[in-house]
């Protein structure tokens, strides 16, 4: 019973190691966020000044949304891991 646990703990243990993601990787996702936080805020100021309307805003936050997930799948495979 022991040994089972033992390498039960063992396989959980490396594959939590395998799906952790390199300092690198980490740095491009949270630049990445930090990039669509600031043009989500570009967006809504704009949107709340009346400088653009609201189906406008919305394409503009779908656009970033689309750019966000982009260049976090770029970051997962610069790693070789996979694209979530």
């Amino acid at each position: 019973m022991k040994k089972i646990i033992a390498l039960a703990s063992a396989a959980v243990l490396g594959l939590g190691v395998a799906a952790c993601d390199s300092s690198a990787e980490n740095a491009a996702e949270e630049q990445a966020d930090a990039t669509a936080d600031a043009q989500q805020e570009a967006i809504d100021t704009a949107e709340e000044t009346g400088q653009i309307t609201d189906e406008q805003a919305d394409v503009a936050e779908e656009a970033v949304d689309d750019a966000e997930d982009a260049a976090e799948d770029a970051a997962d495979a610069s790693d070789g891991g996979e694209p979530e």
